[in-house]
């Protein structure tokens, strides 16, 4: 399914990044000071990857509705300026929130999208109304919610991300899993550790699911380089349970900067590679070619 003819290593520097997000949602410049950016350090593909339209109440991080067909032309009219020197995507990382969310290939298509990511970062409480908050910068805003939402019970907070996580791939159309296992990273050890055997099989049950539907999985390396984590998004362990199961894998940076869009790429890179991975396996996106075989309407090239 999925083509390297676009991928290069340069003495083991990957060269693209498909996890961006520009100031059309909590980006902090342009498009084109990405591209620019991108170009420079030898990029041969850029993806952007803007925080899909999602009606939830505040949303400060999401791209408006009334600006994607807006924020799809001006990529599009940077692929043409920039022809020659990169090739450049236009994506969406969609938030799967049962009720609440759009359906992603519906979306993909009316957008004219070349690309989906699918994550999570908010989770429907169970003890009342609202949406844990998982991600971010803010460590008591995790803890706020978890207490909350779950009554402070971690257990049913994680079981509730990963069952709608889950869902996401059981239910949704779409082609990489966004930085699978985020919602340790404010858990730093302090509710639960990685090694206890309910939380394993959380991951394990939604890797098998993964595999039988051959998405990609996201190597992201924000956590590192932010210092919000220790371990890439997944965790080791989990990286090796992908090996196992043959899951393809992408690197991204998570960029929400132009200077973030290598962040930690090649570091990554060696990384995995200790960890088994052979370069094949380490994929870049040909997205028309993913979308054709998967029935998309706009699988032709532009």
């Amino acid at each position: 399914m999925w083509s390297i003819q676009r991928i290069h290593y340069l003495q083991g520097v990957i060269k693209y990044n498909f996890h961006t997000h520009s100031s059309y949602s909590d980006g902090s410049a342009e498009p084109e000071e990405y591209v620019i950016q991108a170009i420079r350090e030898g990029f041969t593909d850029l993806g952007f990857s803007e925080h899909a339209p999602l009606a939830v109440t505040p949303n400060t991080f999401a791209l408006r509705e009334d600006k994607v067909e807006e924020y799809v032309r001006v990529i599009r009219d940077l692929q043409e300026k920039y022809k020659d020197s990169i090739t450049l995507h236009a994506g969406m990382e969609m938030d799967y929130i049962l009720g609440i969310s759009g359906n992603f290939a519906t979306n993909a298509v009316r957008w004219g999208l070349d690309y989906v990511i699918g994550s999570v970062h908010l989770v429907p409480g169970e003890n009342e109304e609202g949406l844990w908050f998982i991600d971010g910068p803010d460590q008591r805003i995790y803890d706020e919610g978890l207490l909350k939402f779950f009554g402070g019970d971690i257990r049913k907070a994680i079981e509730a991300y990963y069952l709608q996580v889950k869902k996401m791939i059981l239910t949704e159309d779409f082609d990489i899993v966004g930085h699978l296992d985020k919602v340790r990273m404010h858990n730093k050890n302090r509710f639960f550790q990685d090694e206890e055997g309910w939380y394993r099989e959380l991951v394990l049950d939604v890797l098998d699911e993964i595999a039988k539907r051959k998405l990609v999985v996201e190597v992201n390396t924000r956590g590192l380089y932010k210092k919000r984590n220790d371990q890439l998004f997944p965790a080791t362990w989990v990286l090796k349970e992908i090996l196992k199961r043959d899951i393809s894998i992408l690197l991204s940076s998570d960029a929400h900067k132009p200077e973030e869009v290598s962040n930690l790429l090649n570091e990554s890179f060696v990384a995995l590679k200790e960890i088994g991975f052979k370069t094949h396996q380490l994929k870049a996106i040909n997205p028309h070619q993913i979308f054709k075989e998967r029935g998309r309407i706009n699988s032709k090239p532009r």
